[in-house]
């Protein structure tokens, strides 16, 4: 519940980002991570604490984050009926 309530209410969107890093033993190698979590657009600061976590707490150095966000819940498509049944 609280994951649709974010998305209706405070307008989080699904946010999927795939970071590319240097490995540690091998810094001339690059290792893709995706990351997925419910963020807010544009600033993204779910996706900012886990990129500062990143760079204080492990080895791996970064090398670009490609970022991409996406609406889960959207209005409906609805259709007007101009007609009337009557059910006997």
């Amino acid at each position: 519940m609280a994951d649709i309530q974010k998305q209706v209410i405070k307008d989080y969107r699904l946010t999927s980002a795939e970071i590319l890093y240097h490995m540690p033993d091998f810094p001339d190698l690059l290792q893709s991570f995706i990351w997925q979590d419910y963020d807010l657009a544009p600033r993204y600061p779910v996706l900012h604490r886990f990129l500062d976590f990143w760079s204080r707490e492990l080895d791996g150095k970064l090398h670009s984050v490609y970022v991409a966000s996406q609406r889960i819940i959207t209005p409906g498509e609805y259709r007007f009926c101009p007609a009337e049944f009557t059910l006997q």
